[in-house]
């Protein structure tokens, strides 16, 4: 099929979500962007890309967030972004090349609440993908040679991290059905099934639009 959407991929720690992003686009024919989004953005904004991997889908009401952000302030920062907290800038930023790379064409976007930057784009479908904790513990433990007490407690920090910063910076509740076009639970549909799964949607909706 030729895609015209823009998939957006929100996703729960452990539940392939990345893998599924990654086959989606290459079955689709299209570009995935998931860290590179954090390249795209420090490149055309001037912010250091450092900066933009320790804010990466975290919340931002640390101490220590405090004091980067003033020292960071002090130093400067690129045109157009100066008058803002860091935390501002740093989603600012992402949330332009996230635009700006939708307006390039069909793609697919995992996380970084790319939904909510492309809200107001007809072509955007923003799909979030699940799974039981026990099989997303025994997924992490396993690619992370983890034992099963430390992988759960990975995901525990690193989705109450990503619902921190997604409710934090858009008008909507991670994970909550309602805002999302789709919602898929991949431990019982598997990578593959969960890939064919939005390549139907995106059909099916790619049609009814005609």
């Amino acid at each position: 099929m030729t895609c015209k959407s823009i998939i957006t991929i929100g996703r729960q720690y452990g539940s392939g979500g990345h893998e599924i992003g990654q086959k989606l686009a290459k079955e689709l024919g299209i570009k995935c962007y998931d860290k590179e989004l954090l390249d795209r953005a420090a490149k055309e904004s001037g912010i250091c890309q450092e900066l933009f991997e320790h804010h990466d889908e975290r919340p931002t009401n640390s101490f220590l967030y405090s004091l980067v952000m003033d020292t960071y302030s002090m130093n400067g920062a690129a045109s157009g972004y100066t008058e803002m907290p860091l935390n501002y800038k740093v989603f600012l930023a992402q949330f332009n090349a996230i635009k700006q790379i939708a307006k390039e064409g069909p793609c697919v976007m995992i996380g970084r609440c790319a939904d909510y930057a492309l809200a107001d784009f007809d072509n955007c479908i923003s799909i979030f993908v699940h799974a039981d904790m026990d099989k997303r513990i025994k997924r992490i433990a396993s690619k992370y040679a983890l034992t099963e007490a430390k992988a759960r407690d990975q995901i525990l920090k690193t989705d109450k991290k990503r619902a921190s910063y997604y409710n934090y910076y858009s008008d909507k509740k991670w994970g909550d059905g309602s805002s999302y076009n789709m919602c898929i639970d991949s431990g019982v549909c598997g990578i593959d099934g969960t890939v064919q799964l939005i390549k139907d949607f995106v059909a099916l909706k790619e049609k009814i639009k005609g």
